[in-house]
């Protein structure tokens, strides 16, 4: 689906406005940027939010009852009868978004509000890592040794840190794996800072590995800087950098050895659309990595997807369809709940965080709404069919044996294929961990951003509901991303050895 003016953002983190991008006002203090609002603002705000999403999120009712929605709202309207700071409402909103179940949803304050905090020096210092349902210390040469589980810090015990937050890691339907990785991996931020306010220091509880009785350390906190400096030397960085997809190129392969090839996706944004020039170089790259392969006889591939949090499409199909003896499609229903332009335009901000939609933009925007979604019948805005073709094999198609490699940060258009893999693929072993996308549908292509007029807060949600073309299998409940045939989480041990242990349980697989 070509994408112009509503091109789906690719990870949570790209959404962040910039700091750079707001001016420091003379009194620059978080009262400032973090006033208290009335219940009868949060009231009024809360109910555009709802509003808005009636008429224009199609997921609204995906994976939750009317009733269930209702009750949500209920509760949510019963916590603003007093006063409380614009983050304290922002918490109110993640839940809600959170409780949607698209990972496509997005929520984030105010510039001014996430400017102020990265300027202070109010950040954790050190790197953690979530492993065997863990919070497991990761910074050499620090305090602490490596490999140590963090039982607390600043007094909240490592199970309270981690359920905090949930909330605010959107998945499709009721995935909780990157909840689980994600609410250690990547929540000493920002996040920290907007669940437990900006600290001095850091009162951390921790058991060295082989010992009995747990020790204490107090840490000064560190500005966003040298907090970014310390990560990039966090001790499991030689491992996770191998699927990084800004660390790594966008597309790779090479033999492994002369028996196994390795075909690499980190990302699917080497091409904006067919039309872009980038797309036939890639196509001719996918190809060449086919007829490589079959003029060899290679009889394993493995295909790693890990980390890819998606892109545009029809990038993700073209692997899929040297895989494969049948044909598919990308699929079998999407649509739209509106139509004849933009519902609560007033409100309306754009596509990205960091800049509002102009006039013009907003314009081109709804002519290429009304040429995907040509009229709304019945409730429902079907897709125009011609942005859904049919994909057919091509050769020469690979044979051998093909393993996929996910993770929890599979999502979007990587979710996608790993969804057409399990379906249409020959001869498939998958490996890694449950996707954080789904495996017979989402919300997603274009997404809208909205910002509420009285607390500033921006919620992005995508309007197209797909089902995708996945056909039932008896292993993939609904609500669930797609779910691996040998379940393989990074094991402590290959962690202390800097070891990739999803790669390494394939290659004794392929090995026999």
């Amino acid at each position: 689906m070509k994408k112009v003016l509503f091109l789906l953002l690719l990870v949570h983190q790209g959404w962040a406005q910039p700091a750079t991008h707001t001016s420091k006002p003379v009194a620059d203090s978080l009262s400032v940027y973090n006033p208290q609002l009335s219940p009868h603002e949060m009231k009024q705000d809360l109910q555009l939010f709802l509003d808005i999403r009636k008429k224009a999120n199609s997921g609204l009712y995906r994976y939750r009852s009317q009733q269930q929605i209702d009750s949500i709202y209920k509760w949510a309207f019963a916590e603003v009868r007093k006063p409380m700071s614009v983050i304290d409402f922002y918490k109110i909103i993640l839940q809600l978004t959170d409780f949607e179940g698209s990972c496509h949803n997005y929520t984030e304050p105010d510039a001014g509000l996430v400017g102020y905090l990265n300027r202070q020096r109010g950040f954790f210092p050190y790197a953690l890592k979530y492993i065997e349902g863990k919070i497991i210390f990761n910074s050499p040469s620090a305090p602490i040794p490596v490999g140590s589980e963090v039982l607390g810090i600043n007094g909240v015990s490592q199970k309270d840190l981690m359920a905090s937050f949930y909330k605010y890691l959107t998945a499709d339907g009721f995935i909780q794996t990157q909840k689980l990785s994600n609410s250690v991996n990547g929540s000493y931020g920002l996040r920290y800072l907007y669940e437990y306010g900006i600290k001095d220091s850091f009162a951390i509880r921790f058991l060295p590995p082989g010992a009995t009785l747990a020790q204490s350390v107090t840490v000064p906190a560190v500005s966003l800087q040298e907090q970014k400096a310390n990560f990039a030397r966090r001790y499991s960085a030689p491992v996770d950098s191998v699927i990084d997809y800004k660390v790594q190129p966008k597309y790779s392969f090479r033999m492994l050895n002369p028996s196994t090839g390795l075909l690499n996706l980190r990302i699917f944004s080497m091409a904006a659309d067919a039309d872009d020039p980038a797309f036939a170089v890639y196509v001719s790259f996918i190809d060449s990595v086919f007829r490589l392969l079959s003029h060899n006889n290679v009889p394993n591939l493995i295909l790693d997807i890990r980390s890819n949090p998606g892109g545009s499409d029809p990038t993700f199909e073209q692997p899929m369809m040297y895989l494969t003896d049948s044909s598919f499609k990308e699929n079998t229903l999407a649509y739209s709940i509106f139509d004849n332009g933009i519902p609560y335009e007033q409100y309306f901000w754009g596509v990205s965080t960091a800049v509002r939609m102009d006039s013009a933009a907003k314009e081109a925007g709804k002519k290429m709404l009304k040429d995907y979604f040509p009229a709304l019948r019945n409730g429902r805005n079907l897709q125009n069919p011609r942005y859904n073709p049919v994909y057919s094999p091509k050769q020469p198609g690979f044979k051998g044996k093909l393993y996929l490699l996910i993770d929890e940060n599979v999502a979007s258009a990587a979710s996608h294929l790993a969804s057409l893999v399990k379906a249409y693929a020959r001869n498939v072993t998958i490996v890694g961990v449950e996707t954080v996308g789904g495996y017979y549908g989402h919300n997603g292509h274009m997404a809208v951003i909205y910002e509420l007029p009285h607390s500033k807060i921006k919620t992005k949600f995508s309007i197209v509901y797909v089902d995708q073309d996945a056909p039932v299998k008896p292993d993939q409940p609904e609500g669930r991303g797609i779910i691996p045939d040998h379940t393989v989480w990074p094991t402590f041990n290959d962690f202390m050895q800097q070891k990739d242990t999803q790669m390494e349980y394939v290659l004794r697989l392929i090995g026999g």
